[in-house]
């Protein structure tokens, strides 16, 4: 929930280019993998910056969201220029009364034919999100960093509990800033609609989640970049698992009763140790 003054337009793309270009500098969305969007429902001028308008069909009908403002990035754009040309990679969706439609508005410097594919994701996740918590801000990345994804592809890192058992050992932010731990998703064919559904029941329990041979989504309902922070902290955790396998696994990580005193001593609610 974001309470007044509300960030205006120029801040909000401000944040997106600095998310993407920081997951860039972290190896988490190569060439024009991963996406980012915005959700808000306060009312915010959006016809100065993307003057051209057209209607669009939904993915899904979001009856909640009419009147909400969306800020997406494009298919086939690099979250890394964001910041250089925040109207070249960027379009602003409101939605219509009823939900199914919504007016797409682009800048003259459009680079993009259509907002990205897993839009479909991004929206079914905002929508429930904001019906359960009743926020007015919601924010939503898909990325790909290397060692999360990697980790995804051996069997045992594909069971949930061992997943976060050995990722949230290594040091104790991780168990701070994830107190639920890292959700985790059988492979879906990207932009279906399993993925969509497995992301929007995994999303109400987790922060981050891993799309299994993929790449993670994360989520934050207080800025973009407190999303991109978290796929940062699940990859730090990620790649601590990682240099522990190269070396045959002589690290033994934070023990169960060091993370339950960490998370007595910060107020840390969890159920995973």
């Amino acid at each position: 929930m974001i309470n007044s003054p509300f960030p205006k337009l120029e801040e909000l793309l401000a944040m997106m280019g600095e998310a993407g270009r920081h997951l860039a500098e972290i190896e988490a969305c190569e060439g024009a993998a991963g996406n980012i969007s915005v959700c808000l429902r306060w009312p915010i001028e959006v016809i100065a910056l993307f003057p051209q308008v057209e209607e669009i069909e939904l993915p899904q009908p979001v009856p909640e969201l009419a009147g909400a403002t969306f800020l997406v990035s494009g298919s086939g754009r690099r979250l890394r220029e964001i910041i250089d040309e925040p109207g070249a990679h960027i379009a602003c969706i409101v939605v219509d009364e009823g939900g199914k439609t919504g007016r797409l508005h682009t800048s003259k410097s459009r680079r993009f034919e259509r907002v990205t594919s897993e839009f479909n994701s991004h929206l079914a996740v905002h929508a429930d999100q904001m019906r359960m918590t009743g926020t007015n801000f919601h924010a939503v990345i898909h990325a790909q960093p290397l060692h999360l994804t990697y980790l995804s592809h051996i069997p045992r890192y594909q069971n949930e509990q061992y997943l976060n058992t050995h990722l949230l050992r290594w040091q104790p932010e991780t168990i701070i800033n994830l107190p639920e731990g890292i959700g985790y998703i059988p492979f879906q064919t990207p932009g279906s609609l399993e993925l969509m559904s497995g992301n929007v029941e995994s999303l109400r329990n987790h922060r981050v989640v891993i799309w299994a041979k993929h790449g993670v989504m994360s989520r934050s309902d207080v800025s973009v970049k407190r999303a991109a922070d978290r796929i940062e902290y699940a990859e730090t955790a990620a790649r601590y698992e990682y240099l522990n396998l190269g070396l045959h696994e002589i690290g033994e990580g934070l023990s169960a009763e060091e993370i339950r005193s960490i998370c007595k001593a910060f107020n840390v609610e969890q159920n995973l140790f």
